[in-house]
C-alpha cells in the first residue's frame, strides 16, 4: 500500500550503505611466507602488519558520506516538490468540485422554481375548471 516504515524516502538504503564497509576499504591478507614461522597464527590473530593496515577503517570515507548526504537532501527536495504539487492539485480539485457543486445547486434550484410555477398554474386551472 505505502512505503514501509524502515524505507521511508529511501533512508533504508542509506542505512544499509552506512552499515557495511566499502570494497576499497577492506583489507586483503596475503600469506606469502611458506615457512612455518607462525605467519599463519599472526594472520589469524591480526598481529601482522598486513592485517592491521585497515583494521580501524570500518567507516565510510568523507566523499561517501558527502554523496549520501547530498542524495538524501536531493531526495527530500524532490519529495517536498512533489508534495507541494500534489497539494496544489488537491486545492485546484477542490475549487473545481466547488464550482460543479454550485452549478448543480443552481440548476436544482432553477428546476424547483420551475416545478413550483408549474404546480401553481395547474392548481389555478383546476380551481377555475372546478368552479365552472
Amino acid at each position: 500500500m505505502g512505503i514501509p516504515r524502515n524505507n521511508w524516502f529511501g533512508f533504508g538504503i542509506v542505512r544499509r550503505k552506512l552499515s557495511r564497509p566499502s570494497p576499497r576499504e577492506t583489507g586483503i591478507v596475503l600469506d606469502t611466507n611458506n615457512t612455518s614461522t607462525g605467519s599463519y597464527d599472526e594472520a589469524k590473530t591480526g598481529s601482522s602488519s598486513e592485517c592491521n593496515m585497515n583494521a580501524g577503517s570500518d567507516f565510510f570515507s568523507r566523499e561517501d558520506l558527502a554523496a549520501t548526504t547530498i542524495q538524501a537532501f536531493f531526495r527530500g527536495h524532490l519529495a517536498k516538490r512533489a508534495f507541494r504539487a500534489l497539494k496544489s492539485l488537491i486545492k485546484l480539485q477542490a475549487v473545481v468540485r466547488g464550482m460543479l457543486v454550485r452549478r448543480q445547486a443552481r440548476i436544482a434550484l432553477h428546476c424547483m422554481h420551475a416545478l413550483a410555477r408549474l404546480q401553481i398554474t395547474i392548481r389555478a386551472r383546476q380551481l377555475l375548471s372546478y368552479n365552472e
